[in-house]
């Protein structure tokens, strides 16, 4: 799974998947797994977005527990993935997509896009890090625990109207205390509603999202 070596701030390595474009890039996206590692999904995601002209990287944060990490979606993966949550280290994943954007900041300005858990980090990122000029985050269920916090850049959030591990009470949650963030709910779609290797996946939910994500990505990368 990984191509690339990335070295953090406290000395941690851990592997990445990383996709280029052809040609010079617009800039770059960290994109950020949900709790089934760096799988096919993700890699697919780079690569589409490697192919939009973007260097896209995706770290593999889940390396400081078991390395080089990756699941599908069977009930019984998905109990398993699920371990890896069991006490969150919202630090060190922050050290390791720090770690992320810098080894791309050299192409140009620097997103992040997040799903489920990265969803929540990729939030994180965007009120934590420096150096990330926009950030998009997918169905993330612990960005109402932390916001009170304040992007430092421009800032979307997607959400499934029938995510049962997010109730819309939670997202109303993080729409009252970030006014600043742009909020999205998709009719219809429930959790992991983006990953078409899953079976909540929606089509239409998940064709208007990555619209939307890429439109924020134009305008504050591009």
């Amino acid at each position: 799974m990984p191509n690339v070596t990335l070295t953090a701030s406290d000395g941690h390595e851990l592997g990445a998947y990383r996709a280029d474009p052809e040609g010079n890039p617009s800039g770059a996206i960290v994109v950020i797994q949900e709790i089934f590692g760096v799988n096919s999904h993700i890699r697919s995601i780079c690569d589409r977005l490697a192919e939009l002209g973007f260097v896209a990287i995706a770290p593999a944060i889940f390396d400081r527990t078991q390395r080089n990490f990756q699941s599908g979606y069977s009930p019984q993966e998905i109990q398993k993935a699920r371990a890896f949550i069991e006490a969150v280290n919202w630090d060190a994943f922050l050290l390791d997509t720090d770690a992320a954007r810098a080894s791309v900041a050299d192409v140009g300005k620097v997103g992040i896009v997040g799903f489920c858990l990265g969803g929540s980090v990729a939030f994180l990122a965007a009120t934590r890090l420096e150096g990330f000029s926009v950030a998009s985050g997918f169905y993330g269920g612990r960005i109402a625990a932390f916001a009170e916090e304040k992007p430092q850049c421009p800032t979307q959030l997607h959400y499934g109207s029938e995510d049962q591990g997010i109730p819309m009470s939670n997202v109303e949650t993080v729409r009252a205390k970030r006014p600043d963030c742009d909020i999205y709910v998709y009719q219809g779609a429930d959790h992991g509603f983006h990953c078409d290797a899953r079976p909540s996946y929606h089509e239409e939910a998940a064709g208007m999202a990555w619209a939307r994500m890429l439109n924020i990505f134009a305008k504050n990368i591009g």
